[in-house]
This record gives structure tokens, C-alpha cells and sequence, in this order.
């Protein structure tokens, strides 16, 4: 199952958002890989203020990141600072944002993900207990 999960985060035509049960699917298929990992852990942000700081920290942010959403998908849309062959977001907690934040959150990241697809590097963000409207990263297995 490792060798399905690895090949779909580097696979460019996979970037995306997804949900996982567990991060430890995504950042055991991730190692050795070229991917650039980070793991955001959503639960110290109650707000949206606390959200994209904990964004910025996790993905070292430049100083001129303007605490917005629209400054969120600048960043994301560049990464020039963060140099790799693509990239692996694990946040966890975000059940606990209001829908609307999570709604736009969602949003942004699907946006930037297909920025990256476009480009032909993987952005593949994965949603520990993430809505369940996400695709699966790992797919259920048939009886």
C-alpha cells in the first residue's frame, strides 16, 4: 500500500487534497522521497489570524506575507524559498476551524495545488480526519 501512497505524492497529476485517517500514511510513503514535508498542526490556531500564522510558521513564510487569504495563495503559489521537487502539506486539526475558514482554507490550497499540477510538481495536501466530502488518499480496499 506504501508503494501506491508514494507514487500518487509524486506524481504531479495527482496534486491535491485529501483525507487521511492517519498522517503517518502519507509521511511513511514520503520518506526517501523528494518531496519537501510539512506536518501543521491546525489545533493551535482557533481562529483565523492563528490559522495563517501557523501556516506561515510551519512553511517559513517570507516577512512580507500579509496575514490574508490572498496573500496565503500568493505564498503557496511560490515557494521560491523553500526550494524541492514538490511539496507534501500534513495539517492536522482542521476539524477544529469554523466552516467558513476551512471552506476558504480548502479552497486556496486546491487552487495552489493545481498551480503546482500545471507546472508538473506535486502539491498534495493531506487532511488528517478531513472532511469527508475529500477523496480518500488511501483508498478503501475491496472484500
Amino acid at each position: 500500500m506504501t508503494g501506491k501512497i508514494r507514487h500518487r505524492l509524486n506524481d504531479p497529476l495527482s496534486s491535491g487534497v485529501y483525507r487521511a485517517t492517519r498522517a503517518e500514511e502519507a509521511l511513511t510513503a514520503a520518506r526517501g522521497s523528494d518531496l519537501r514535508v510539512s506536518r501543521i498542526a491546525l489545533t493551535r490556531a482557533p481562529d483565523k489570524p492563528a490559522l495563517l500564522a501557523e501556516i506561515a510558521r510551519a512553511l517559513e513564510f517570507p516577512q512580507w506575507f500579509g496575514g490574508n487569504w490572498d496573500a496565503l495563495e500568493d505564498c503557496l503559489t511560490d515557494l521560491s524559498w523553500r526550494p524541492a521537487a514538490g511539496h507534501l502539506l500534513v495539517l492536522e486539526g482542521a476539524q477544529r476551524l469554523a466552516r467558513d475558514d476551512l471552506g476558504v482554507l480548502l479552497d486556496v490550497l486546491a487552487s495552489s495545488a493545481e498551480f503546482w499540477a500545471e507546472r508538473g510538481r506535486p502539491f498534495i495536501v493531506v487532511m488528517v480526519s478531513g472532511p469527508a466530502s475529500l477523496p480518500p488518499l488511501v483508498r478503501a480496499r475491496k472484500a
